[in-house]
């Protein structure tokens, strides 16, 4: 608590002092301060237990026994302080700021009180308020209740009002930074949630695009080994029909090659000469002619319709891919349509 250095610089260093000796949630001089580390900042034991219990309700069990530690916020500086299974009895007490405590208090009680420092009554200007008028809700005089607007009301002792309302805004604020740093551990909660949802959701994307890269995989390779079987088929057919095109070609020549050399025959004028050869190349066109019943190619052989695949009740496979269901849902929706399935007569007769 840095104190020092605001006693000097102001032009009343007692007043000053007392401000700096007032503990955040009750308002009043410390009273067994603690020091809240390691903030440094400084409450009352009481304060800080009960801010602490506030905090951390489940902290003890119901023989008292304490079952760990626990954690709140300083009400100065919302640092957040985490103590062990001792709780706020395991904090140092400020034996310095104690100390200076009783100094003050010393001095104080020895110091005379100034006119001005306790506030007097408007309507008569030389008595204090010295009284609080219930009714009304105001501090008041003595002399309004005896001559005043407050004769006819209740009244009661400014010190024991007083005392009731402050400990009354000290439970208040105390609920208040108790109510906070629940909202706080709320919102701490949610954030490690949020955290958790990111990373269960970056998990579970990775598992899915794995099983589709899986299921690609698989399609993929059956379709390459289909169309290996289509192109194997086809270099078959193909080759076949190249190697009937060759000897048609082979026979084509053949048979041009013997027109030629008949029509030269044809050509012969001497009749000698023409019957030395004409015999023997008719009987080599009448064999030709005879040998040459190529193979022929069966109607439809060309087709390749029979390499044909049905994947409807695949693709509708695919389509229906969703996320597993828990047995819980699928108990609750088995119930619900068995309920709509019921017929009205039957659930009032079971009534």
């Amino acid at each position: 608590m840095d104190y020092q250095s605001s006693i000097f610089q102001d032009n009343n260093p007692m007043e000053n002092l007392e401000k700096q000796l007032i503990c955040p949630i009750c308002l009043e001089m410390f009273s067994k301060p603690v020091v809240i580390l390691p903030c440094q900042h400084n409450l009352c034991r009481k304060c800080a237990n009960d801010v602490f219990q506030a905090a951390n309700p489940y902290w003890q069990t119901s023989r008292g026994t304490t079952i760990s530690g626990g954690r709140f916020r300083c009400p100065s500086c919302r640092h957040e302080v985490i103590l062990d299974r001792h709780g706020v009895y395991g904090l140092q007490r400020n034996l310095l700021v104690e100390n200076i405590i009783d100094i003050y208090k010393q001095e104080y009680s020895s110091r005379p009180l100034k006119k001005g420092n306790h506030p007097m009554c408007k309507e008569h200007e030389d008595e204090k308020i010295n009284i609080y008028c219930l009714t009304c809700e105001v501090p008041t005089c003595s002399m309004c209740k005896v001559f005043g607007a407050h004769k006819d009301c209740e009244v009661a002792p400014l010190q024991s009002v007083f005392q009731g309302q402050k400990t009354e805004l000290t439970n208040c604020i105390s609920m208040l930074v108790a109510g906070n740093d629940r909202v706080q551990t709320i919102i701490s909660q949610l954030e490690d949630l949020c955290k958790t949802t990111e990373e269960n959701s970056r998990l579970a994307k990775q598992s899915l695009c794995e099983k589709f890269e899986a299921l690609i995989a698989v399609i993929e390779e059956k379709r390459t080994d289909l169309l290996q079987r289509i192109s194997k088929e086809q270099e078959e057919k193909t080759g076949f029909m190249q190697n009937l095109i060759q000897r048609y070609k082979d026979q084509l020549e053949k048979s041009s090659k013997l027109v030629e050399s008949a029509i030269q025959s044809m050509e012969e004028e001497g009749g000698a000469a023409f019957l030395m050869t004409a015999k023997q190349l008719i009987k080599t066109i009448l064999d030709a002619s005879k040998g040459g019943q190529l193979e022929k190619v069966e109607t439809g052989f060309e087709n390749m319709d029979y390499f044909t695949v049905d994947l409807e009740s695949i693709t509708e496979a695919l389509r229906s891919i969703d996320f597993e269901a828990d047995e819980d849902d699928e108990e609750l929706n088995e119930e619900d349509e068995t309920e709509e399935e019921q017929p009205v007569g039957q659930i009032d007769g079971a009534q």
